[in-house]
């Protein structure tokens, strides 16, 4: 008697590759998001899996930004200038990140095991 084995992906640890292989080869500018997202596109164990495991991460990030960013608005000039600042280099960030990692995630997402 056989039993097929399904492997299916998780998000969850797909999200938890790409960020931790992210923060361990951030000297790597290109190259480490595309790994990155490559290894959590194969984790997630599909395309529209790894597209979710990348995008969630960011949405986080940037309602975390908006909160923080309101944290300090409260200082008359100086707070919403700081805020603006903090703002706009978190999104900066993300984006820079996020592309990499799309790309290696679709490949990644597409070339995982059924």
């Amino acid at each position: 008697m056989t039993t097929a084995i399904t492997r299916r992906g998780n998000i969850g640890s797909a999200i938890g590759w790409m960020m931790g292989l992210s923060v361990a080869l951030f000297w790597l500018p290109m190259v480490g998001g595309l790994i990155a997202g490559f290894v959590g596109g194969r984790k997630a164990g599909g395309v529209w899996p790894a597209i979710v495991a990348v995008f969630l991460p960011g949405l986080v990030l940037m309602l975390a930004t908006v909160f923080l960013g309101t944290l300090l608005g409260w200082i008359p000039i100086i707070g919403q200038l700081w805020a603006l600042i903090a703002g706009l280099g978190g999104w900066l960030l993300s984006f820079m990140n996020v592309i990499p990692l799309l790309i290696g995630a679709v490949v990644g997402g597409a070339t995982a095991e059924r």
